[in-house]
């Protein structure tokens, strides 16, 4: 029913086709995909306060990967780094793999329950996933306990 009705109000029209391809289109999305119950309430203070942090940290994150781009020497060290996470649900996972993405410098290539395999460019753009900085904004977004690691 939500689907349909964000259907009707994004399609802002009332014609006969666009009733039924909506109604069509809702169910067979509500019907290819499983029944999910949240684990855990989000918290929207803390998803509010994570995105302009996040979005410091990619800025922050670029212009170090300029900086070592325009230094001559060219001082990279890239290596692949497996850091462990308490990190276990989907959406947790999902928010670490792309927070890790989007930052310039580390590509995620492996996200699973209790690991993730990211590639850095240096040791410096690895601070924020070894420090355990993103997992903690990570929890706090997702009511997530401190668990073992």
């Amino acid at each position: 029913m939500l689907l349909f009705a964000l259907w009707l109000a994004l399609s802002a029209t009332l014609s006969p086709g666009h009733l039924v391809l909506g109604a069509l289109l809702s169910g067979l999305i509500a019907w290819v995909n499983p029944v999910m119950k949240p684990q855990r309430r989000l918290s929207l203070l803390a998803a509010l306060a994570y995105q302009p942090w996040l979005l410091g940290r990619i800025l922050k994150s670029g212009l170090h990967v300029s900086r070592l781009i325009l230094t001559p020497s060219l001082p990279i060290a890239p290596r692949l780094v497996r850091q462990r996470t308490g990190l276990s649900s989907d959406g947790e996972l999902v928010a670490l793999g792309n927070s890790i993405t989007l930052t310039p410098g580390t590509v995620s290539i492996d996200v699973c329950p209790g690991e993730v395999l990211v590639h850095v460019i240096d040791e410096a753009s690895a601070d924020d996933l070894v420090s355990g900085r993103l997992e903690r904004r990570i929890r706090g977004v997702f009511n997530t306990p401190e668990g073992p690691r």
